[in-house]
Parts: C-alpha cells; structure tokens; sequence
C-alpha cells in the first residue's frame, strides 16, 4: 500500500541551491542596474551594449533555479504547467492597460502568485511573465531582461511576506495590498535608474552627471523619478491595491487550491505490509 502525505497550501520550499542561485542572479542584477552610477565620465553609457550579456546570463540562471527547486523540492510537471498557465495569464493581463497611467493589472496576479508559491517560484515565474509579455506585444529590446530582473524581484518579494501558513483573511489581503502598493513604486523607481543613466533628464538638474559622487547623482535621480513617474506608479500601485482587496480572496481560494490538488513537493511514503 502506499500513500502521500503533502504540504498544503504552503509556498514551495526553497533549498540551498535554489537560495544560492537566487543570489547570484540578484547581485548580477544589482551590478547591472546600478553599475553606471559609479563609472567615470568617460566610460560610456552601454546599457544597450550590455543588455545582451545580462539577457545571456540570466536565462541559465533561471533554468538552473527551477533545476535547483526540482530537486530540492521535488517539483515536477505539474508546477511547470502551472508556471506556464500563470505567466501566459500574467501576459495576457499586461496588454489590457497598454501602460496607461500606469494601470497594469498583471502586477496584482504576481503578488498573489508569489505569496502562495513561495520566493523561488515566483522570481521564475515574474521573469518569464515579462518576457513572455514582451514577446506578446512586441516590447523586445535592450530594456527586456532589466525588466525581467525586476518583476522577479517583485514577485518573490510577495514570496517573502511574513505569516504564509497562519496569516489568511482580511489581515493577510491588507498586508498583500500594502505590499503591492509600495513593490509597485520600487519596481518604477528600479526601471528609472536604468532609463535615467543613458536618457537625458527634464533639465540639467535631473539628468545624470557621469562621474559626479553618488550622493549628487541620487538626489538628481529622486528629482527624476517625481518628475516623470511618480504618476505612473501611483495608477499601477492604486489598480494593484484594487484589484487585491476586491477579487484577492477569490483568487488566492484557486491558487491554494491548485497548488493543494497539484501536491507541489509531496513525498511518497510506502507501506511495507507485516508478514
């Protein structure tokens, strides 16, 4: 006889080389974004040189965390189906707002996909949500995998959240509302520091100065992000926080209940009969 004990609406563990790969993804994106800031006058801007490089690392590094979770976790194809049927959800949600002041509803399906599937599943899964969007709508260009590094940022951060076996009701969709309010203003504000560094600003008292010392150059990017996005990140946290508390039980009742009837990471268990 042989029988399955599994592990409820719990996120998907993640082990150590899952953790370890996660890691050295985000330092790779941290170093992206934020190397112009400490280049010298002369080096020249090369996001655009230097996206294809990220793209090329970050791609392995995804493929090797899901390898990591799969085995740390014992994923199988199930979660790979289910990352699939989100992120072309996730996809299909971008286009709806077109970016219109910022009203893109994709955001909400990603913090509540990370908090019910954990860290791990969800940077995978906001990665390949952006690039699957970007192949959808034609976005493809140097800003791609920066976009991809973000919104998996923003998805595990979901993840992260405190609570995800005691935590349900009212308590937990506020905290998810709250944290999709202030995730949508960092996920802006990371986009703005790769725009800001290779576009000219507003005015010369917002454009980045190659060179200048940092304390400078980020206050004339705090000038850059209320001047020119502060708006659109205020529609997209606002749509979030809606369509969160409105339709966020619901949605997280079939997420839950996806992922208790998929058995992510059940460990079979076999009974040897007394002879």
């Amino acid at each position: 006889m042989s029988g399955t004990t599994g592990r409820g609406t719990r996120p998907v563990r993640l082990g150590p080389r899952a953790v370890a790969a996660l890691v050295l993804i985000s330092a790779i994106g941290v170093v992206a974004f934020g190397w112009p800031l400490l280049a010298g006058p002369d080096s020249g801007l090369a996001h655009a040189q230097d996206a294809p490089w990220l793209f090329a690392a970050l791609l392995p590094l995804l493929v090797g965390v899901v390898v990591a979770m799969i085995a740390d976790a014992g994923l199988d194809a199930k979660a790979v189906a289910m990352l699939g049927v989100l992120a072309a959800v996730g996809a299909a949600l971008r286009p709806l707002g077109a970016g219109t002041a910022g009203l893109e509803p994709m955001f909400f399906l990603m913090v509540l996909s990370g908090r019910v599937l954990g860290p791990g599943f969800g940077f995978v899964l906001g990665s390949v949500t952006m690039f699957a969007s970007a192949l959808l709508t034609g976005g493809v260009g140097p800003w791609m995998p920066f976009q991809m590094l973000s919104m998996g940022w923003f998805t595990m951060g979901a993840g992260l959240l405190p609570g995800p076996d005691r935590l349900r009701g009212r308590v937990e969709l506020l905290m998810l509302a709250a944290y999709g309010a202030v995730a949508a203003f960092a996920y802006g504000t990371v986009m703005n520091l790769y725009g800001w560094t290779i576009v000219p600003g507003l005015g010369s008292g917002i454009s980045f100065h190659p060179g200048d010392p940092l304390p400078e150059n980020l206050v004339r990017f705090l000038a850059y992000c209320t001047a020119t996005s502060a708006g659109w990140d205020l529609g997209r946290a606002v749509l979030t926080v809606v369509l969160t508390l409105t339709v966020g039980t619901a949605l997280l009742k079939a997420l839950r209940r996806a992922t208790r009837r998929a058995a992510f990471g059940a460990q079979v268990t076999f009974d040897v009969p007394d002879e």
